[in-house]
């Protein structure tokens, strides 16, 4: 059976879009919940140090980071924070007392992938590839044969 399929970088470009619109609107929800004030308190309230920091750091973070990821520009320099978050949030912040493995899942997914695009890069159609390809000579990716 010779069934034809596109190329894995469309599989990342799927999982990076959606990732970039998950993480943005987290950002967005975080500024109409009261912004940098309130996400500081929250921040203070869940013994985070230096929670006037991450009370700015993290809604800009996933604002501006889920629109740069969103449209695939800086994308891996991007995840790699996003894997610092998700860790973070995930794995430490989440757990017991906050709801375990049910309100960490979506933080652990988030991580496994910001992790693949760290890995594989940002996919098809990432500005960042599409400005690095201009004025370079298209390579074909290989057609497997069956």
């Amino acid at each position: 059976m010779n069934v034809r399929t596109l190329p894995t970088a469309w599989g990342i470009t799927v999982v990076r879009v959606m990732a970039g619109i998950i993480i943005f609107w987290s950002g967005v929800e975080k500024f109409l919940a009261g912004g940098f004030a309130n996400w500081t308190v929250a921040m203070a309230n869940r013994g985070f140090p230096v929670p006037e920091f991450w009370g700015v750091f993290i809604p800009l973070l996933e604002t501006v980071g889920g629109l740069l990821l969103l449209f695939g520009l800086g994308a891996r320099w991007v995840a790699i924070f996003y894997v610092v978050e998700y860790f973070g949030t995930g794995l430490v912040l989440k757990t017991h007392p906050f709801g375990g493995f049910d309100n960490m899942r979506i933080d652990l997914m988030l991580m496994a992938t910001a992790l693949a695009i760290v890995l594989v890069g940002p996919g098809a159609f990432a500005l960042e590839s599409l400005v690095l390809r201009r004025g370079q000579t298209p390579v074909a990716e290989p057609v497997p044969s069956s």
